[in-house]
């Protein structure tokens, strides 16, 4: 029996290994030049390791991951805790304030010592609690207005939400923000030599096992062939041929397997998959002899005048001499599809967010250089009550068709960890 499954991101490697455990023939067939997907990295000439296109860590508490890594033999995660902000402005100036814990809380200056206290019993109970359905009842602005107050919601939460959403931000559920409180925790991972040896570490495994992994190949359709599937391929030298399997399982984002899958599956499932909003993510790498952040990994920018919504000082969280003695950082957004800095070159981004940076860290004396600028479509999908009514289960209405991608990891977000769960389940579901 032959599984050809489409997308070689983390998900479709660990579904590939665990059929191939079964006794599956497994194919894995992806576009770019290697596997690893949204974990994908790259490596420039002076570095010894590879850095991610995204920025990406793992929690300590991430078993799926951790459990995958020991299976296939990586001992190479090795976890630490850096430190986590948000900047906020206080008078004229910009201040940095510390969010790793509840004590970090009750010395933010912006709160009063009620919405503190209120703040803090929240989150708490958010920590502890389990999945309850009144999250999916509500949005999280409701949640945190009648939780933890007005003045919580204006001076704490508020530009997060607007940033990372934008127009969408009122309407993100309450579930959202109780997944991402509940799953954090302070000790971060992060394996050595950076995720895209982690995922070529996994691709060799694979091939060790007899899996073949078709790297540069780029799924041009797929329709019923027999009792099995026909997928039309294109090399990278433009030649095109055809892959036969008996079941598929296409790890790829929603809109691309609607797109290929367009000849078998019904337009009724088409119709109802495509009702789903996604927002851009572009991510904009820096490096140079100067940090932004001092001492800072993470920081949230909640200022409504710095127009970023997360800095992350790569290089705060693993070591400069990996990456030939740079200081790196990401500045990162959400955006809509017509938004202005989708059309905007790297050097563009960066020259007009210097101006900001000098006013986060005002011993910066240069621009920094730009290493790449990253633009993905399907990033960000929309928790709002119309996602909940698209059906997100692995089966298709095609019969031996499954689909296992990030847009099913919902309440939770969209990392490695639940990655590997979803190889997991589908491949039981195979």
């Amino acid at each position: 029996m032959k599984v050809v499954i489409l997308g070689g991101g983390v998900t479709g490697l660990t579904t590939a290994w665990n059929l191939l455990k079964k006794g599956y023939e497994v194919v894995v067939i992806e576009g770019e030049e290697s596997v690893g997907g949204l974990a994908g990295g790259f490596r420039e000439e002076r570095w010894d390791w590879a850095l991610e296109r995204t920025y990406h860590h793992i929690f300590a508490n991430d078993k799926e991951v951790i459990a995958l890594a020991k299976e296939i033999g990586f001992d190479g995660l090795h976890f630490k805790r850096p430190k986590t902000a948000s900047l906020m402005k206080v008078g004229d100036n910009y201040r940095i304030f510390p969010v790793d814990s509840p004590i970090d809380f009750l010395l933010l200056p912006q709160l009063s010592p009620f919405s503190k206290l209120r703040a803090g019993a929240t989150l708490a109970f958010l920590k502890t609690a389990p999945f309850l359905p009144f999250f999916e009842k509500t949005t999280s602005v409701k949640f945190i207005k009648k939780t933890m107050g007005e003045e919580v919601w204006k001076n704490l939460w508020e530009q997060l939400f607007r940033k990372k959403f934008g127009k969408y931000a009122e309407y993100i559920l309450a579930s959202f923000m109780w997944a991402r409180i509940k799953k954090r925790t302070p000790v971060l991972g992060y394996p050595d030599n950076g995720f895209q040896y982690f995922c070529t570490f996994f691709s060799e495994k694979l091939k060790e096992k007899g899996c073949v992994v078709e790297v540069g190949t780029r799924v041009m359709g797929v329709d019923r062939r027999g009792s099995g599937f026909a997928i039309l391929v294109s090399k990278k030298t433009g030649e095109q041929l055809e892959i036969n399997a008996d079941k598929i399982v296409s790890t790829l984002p929603f809109p691309i397997t609607l797109h290929v899958g367009k000849k078998m599956l019904p337009q009724k499932y088409i119709y109802q998959q495509s009702k789903r909003e996604y927002l851009w993510a572009v991510n904009l790498i820096l490096g140079g002899s100067e940090k932004i952040l001092k001492d800072t990994y993470w920081l949230n920018v909640g200022a409504k005048e710095i127009p970023i919504m997360g800095i992350i000082q790569h290089t705060n969280f693993v070591s400069r001499s990996h990456y030939g003695g740079e200081e790196i950082c990401y500045c990162a957004w959400y955006v809509e599809g017509d938004s202005d800095l989708l059309k905007k070159s790297g050097e563009e981004i960066a020259s007009s967010i210097f101006p900001y940076l000098q006013k986060i860290n005002p011993s910066l004396r240069k621009p920094l250089r730009v290493i790449r600028l990253f633009k993905a479509p399907f990033a960000q999908p929309i928790c709002d009550r119309e996602f909940l009514k698209i059906e997100r289960g692995f089966e298709t209405p095609i019969k031996n068709f499954f689909v296992a991608n990030l847009d099913m990891t919902y309440p939770f977000d969209r990392g490695t960890n639940y990655a590997v769960k979803l190889g997991n389940d589908v491949s039981q579901m195979v």
